[in-house]
């Protein structure tokens, strides 16, 4: 099969992976706070990429040159910790209509980055696809009605696709250094090792974790962080992060088209028609 097809496909099937977890997610969100939330999974993530890592003999990750060692810390950071920082914040601030918008825009800033640091050539089908993919996630996520503006909160809602799209630069840079699985592992490993700077703050909450909910984030964990992250390296391992991250940043969508289907939402039309311009941009990147 061709690679450039095999790395699209990994991409849509991580995208499916991330938006079954923020299903999941919001269920169990209804008592936990989203950073508590977090703790939790990326700490079920890190456990069980140790336990993969015990088992299959590649706790010799660890042994990389220390270069590769900060750059997969410092991806680890962007990616899940500050990057959710500012997500979880703009989301309090604002609200969801405001912010998903604005932070689904990681995609255009990873092609930038690419261009800039990784001298990869990108062409113009892949940009316009990854512009009609973003501009899909715009139209679903738009308000039915007028919020407030927070300025504070714009900023932020700003700083997390940057902030996810230089994690998404740096785990290019790397991919083609270190083995898929191993870099996934260590990526979450350090970004358990990174929130926990949080944790004594958050104790409390998470000591009163009732089963269900521990279920319901750990299994968030296992398809988000897990089975999402793996398969999203892989694709940027195979066909670089100018096409995974605009064809994964479509999570949002299917998200949407879950909710209605499993959590009883009401359907929009702008949920088809978002669904219409992703499937489009996709056909343009996979031809790109």
């Amino acid at each position: 099969m061709n690679p450039l097809l095999i790395g699209i496909i990994a991409a849509l099937v991580s995208a499916f992976s991330w938006a079954s977890a923020t299903i999941l997610v919001r269920i169990g969100l209804k008592r936990l706070s989203p950073i508590a939330a977090n703790i939790l999974r990326l700490y079920v993530a890190a456990l069980a990429f140790l336990g993969i890592f015990l088992v299959t003999n590649n706790l010799k990750v660890f042994r990389l040159p220390q270069k590769l060692l900060l750059i997969a810390f410092l991806s680890a950071q962007f990616g899940f910790v500050i990057g959710d920082y500012f997500y979880f914040t703009a989301l309090k601030r604002m609200g969801v209509s405001r912010t998903v918008p604005i932070t689904s825009t990681y995609p255009l800033w990873a092609i930038l980055w690419a261009l800039i640091f990784l001298d990869r050539t990108v062409s113009l089908r892949v940009v316009v696809g990854a512009v009609l993919i973003v501009t899909a996630i715009v139209i679903i996520k738009r308000a039915e009605e007028e919020e407030h503006v927070d300025g504070l909160g714009f900023v932020y809602a700003l700083l997390a696709p940057i902030s996810w799209s230089v994690a998404i630069t740096l785990l290019d840079y790397l991919s083609s250094d270190v083995n898929v699985l191993q870099l996934t592992g260590l990526r979450m490993m350090f970004a358990a090792l990174g929130i926990s700077l949080l944790l004594p703050r958050y104790y409390g909450e998470i000591k009163s974790t009732t089963l269900g909910e521990f279920l319901t984030i750990g299994s968030a964990a296992v398809l988000g962080l897990i089975l999402g992250q793996y398969l999203f390296v892989y694709s940027v391992s195979t066909v670089g992060s100018p096409i995974a991250a605009p064809v994964s940043a479509i999570n949002p969508i299917i998200s949407s088209l879950l909710a209605v289907l499993l959590l009883g939402e009401n359907p929009s039309k702008r949920i088809f028609e978002g669904l219409a311009l992703a499937v489009t941009g996709i056909i343009l990147i996979s031809t790109g």
